[in-house]
C-alpha cells in the first residue's frame, strides 16, 4: 500500500492514503480474498468531489494500464487498457481520420473514468454520452472472474459499469468506437446574446445545424445585461491537421496560493476581457480542436488558483419545459449569496439514449457552476442550487459532486437502488456511503431491484 496523496480535482475534500497499485489489485481480486468496501478505482483524478475515493478503504491506482491494445482504422475501434488517457486515444486515432465521438471538457481523463461516469460533452444532442460509444469492456470482479461486457453479453454489469461511478469492479480494458472527422481542427463560430431570452431562442437552431454547441454566461452581469453571454458553435474543418498536438501547454501554477486568486474583482475584469476578445468577432474562424474543447488543459494544476480550500462544482439539468425559469433562478441565486463562478457554462442535452443504467444527462438544459470553497456560505448555496433543481425535476450530476444529501441524490436518480443490486460488494466510494447507503440505513435494507 503507498503513501501517495490521490486527491479529487476540486482540492476540497480530504486526498486518499491508502493506494494500491493496479497489478496488487488485480492479483488481490483474483484471489476472492477483496474484503468488503475495500477497494475503488482511481483515474485521474479529474472528478471534482467524491466519487473518485474510499475513505473506508483503499483506492486503486490506474494509471499504470496505459497500453493501447488495438486500433480498426476502417471502423475506427480502439482497444486499450483503462488507464489510457483521453489525450493518448485522440493521438493514436488522429492520423487516421478519427476522432472520440463524445469528449468532456479536458482530455486528461482516463478511458475507465470516461465509462465509470458515463462523460458528456459538447455534442450530446448528436452523439449522446460516451457510454453511446463504447462496444465493450473486461471487468473484474471480486468473484475473481473477468467478465466480458456488452451490449448482447452479461448485458447488465454493462449497463451497470457505464455510469457505475466505479462501484460494479475494476475495468481492465475497453474497446470504444470513434467518430470519422475530416480534419481535427474546428471552424467555430461565436454569437453573442443580451440575455438568457434570446438564448433559448438560439439553442434549437444551433444544435440542429452544428456538431458542437455550448454558451458561456457572464454570471456577474447584472442589470439590463443580466444573463448576457456567448454562444459558441462548431463543426470539424474540411481541410485541416490530422496531427495531435502534445496534450497540455507551458503553462502551470507551480503551488497552491494561501488564499484565493480567482475572486470577485478578478472574475469580473476576466468575464468582461472574455467578453470583448471572443465576442469581437462573429465570422467563423479555424481554430485548433484542443482550444476549443479542452481550454484550460493549457493551463497545468489551474485548480490551485482556488486557495487551499479548494472549490465545489454544480452541475444540474432540468427538464427543457421549465429551463427558462430555472436556470434563471439558479443564477439569481447564485448572484444573492455574493459567489462568483468562474466557469458558467449553459448547454442543451438530447434526447439520445445512454445505456446506462444511471446516467446524468436527459433532455433538457444543463447548467455549470463553480464557486471557491467558502465553508457555510458556499455549502448553503449549493444546498439552495440542489433544492431549486430537484423541485423542477432536474438531477444534480455525481461526478461533480463532493456534498449533495441523500435526499438530492435519491430524487434525482430514482432507480438507484438497482445499481446497489450489482454493485460489487468489495467496492465502495465515499459519494455512495454518503447518499445511497445512507438512504439504506435511514430507511432499511433496500429491496432489490429486479
Amino acid at each position: 500500500m503507498g503513501k501517495e496523496r490521490l486527491q479529487s480535482f476540486g482540492l476540497a475534500t480530504p486526498p486518499a492514503h491508502n493506494v494500491i497499485p493496479a497489478d496488487d489489485a488485480v492479483a488481490l481480486l483474483k484471489s476472492g480474498k477483496a474484503t468488503r468496501n475495500a477497494l475503488l478505482a482511481y483515474g485521474n483524478g479529474r472528478s471534482y468531489g467524491d466519487s473518485c475515493q474510499n475513505g473506508a478503504g483503499m483506492i486503486v491506482d490506474m494509471r499504470p494500464l496505459n497500453r493501447i491494445r488495438a486500433f480498426n482504422a476502417e471502423t475506427g475501434v480502439i482497444e486499450a487498457d483503462s488507464g489510457v488517457l483521453l489525450s493518448d486515444v485522440i493521438a493514436h486515432a488522429a492520423p487516421y481520420g478519427f476522432f472520440p465521438a463524445v469528449v468532456p471538457g479536458t482530455q486528461f481523463v482516463t478511458l475507465g473514468g470516461a465509462i465509470a461516469n458515463d462523460v458528456h460533452g459538447k455534442n450530446h444532442h448528436r452523439r449522446g454520452t460516451f457510454g453511446c460509444h463504447v462496444e465493450s469492456f473486461m471487468l473484474l470482479r471480486s468473484d475473481g472472474q473477468a467478465h466480458y461486457c456488452s451490449a448482447t453479453e452479461n448485458e447488465r454489469l454493462f449497463a451497470a459499469t457505464i455510469g457505475g461511478v466505479g462501484l460494479t469492479g475494476l475495468i481492465l480494458s475497453a474497446s470504444i468506437r470513434l467518430m470519422r472527422v475530416p480534419s481535427l481542427d474546428i471552424v467555430e463560430k461565436t454569437t453573442p446574446f443580451r440575455d438568457l431570452g434570446e438564448f433559448f431562442e438560439l439553442a434549437e437552431a444551433a444544435d440542429q445545424a452544428n456538431e458542437y454547441v455550448v454558451a458561456w454566461i457572464d454570471q456577474l452581469a447584472g442589470g439590463h445585461s443580466r444573463g448576457r453571454g456567448l454562444l459558441f458553435t462548431g463543426n470539424h474543418a474540411e481541410h485541416g491537421s490530422h496531427v495531435a498536438l502534445r496534450a497540455g501547454g507551458n503553462l502551470s501554477v507551480p503551488f497552491q496560493p494561501p488564499f484565493n486568486v480567482l475572486n470577485r474583482p478578478f472574475l469580473t475584469a476576466f468575464n468582461a476581457a472574455y467578453r470583448w476578445k471572443k465576442g469581437r468577432s462573429t465570422a467563423p474562424q479555424q481554430v485548433g480542436y484542443q482550444g476549443f474543447f479542452f481550454p484550460l488543459d493549457g493551463v497545468g494544476n489551474w485548480n490551485r488558483l482556488y486557495g487551499p480550500n479548494g472549490l465545489f462544482q454544480h452541475q444540474s439539468v432540468m427538464p427543457e419545459d421549465v429551463a427558462r425559469r430555472v436556470v434563471p433562478a439558479l443564477l439569481a441565486a447564485a448572484k444573492r449569496a455574493g459567489q462568483g463562478s468562474f466557469l458558467t457554462v449553459l448547454k442543451r442535452f438530447g434526447s439520445i439514449r445512454s445505456p446506462a443504467l444511471l446516467s446524468f444527462p436527459r433532455p433538457g438544459f444543463t447548467l455549470t457552476l463553480d464557486f471557491p470553497n467558502r465553508g457555510r456560505t458556499t455549502l448553503a448555496l449549493l444546498k439552495e442550487l440542489d433544492q431549486i433543481t430537484v423541485e423542477a425535476g432536474g438531477a444534480v450530476n455525481p461526478y461533480k459532486d463532493a456534498r449533495m444529501g441523500a435526499d438530492v441524490f435519491a430524487a434525482s436518480y430514482p432507480e438507484w437502488q438497482r445499481l446497489e443490486a450489482i454493485r460489487d460488494p468489495a467496492f465502495m466510494s465515499s459519494f455512495w456511503a454518503r447518499t445511497a447507503k445512507k438512504i439504506e440505513a435511514r430507511d432499511g435494507t433496500a429491496e432489490a431491484a429486479e
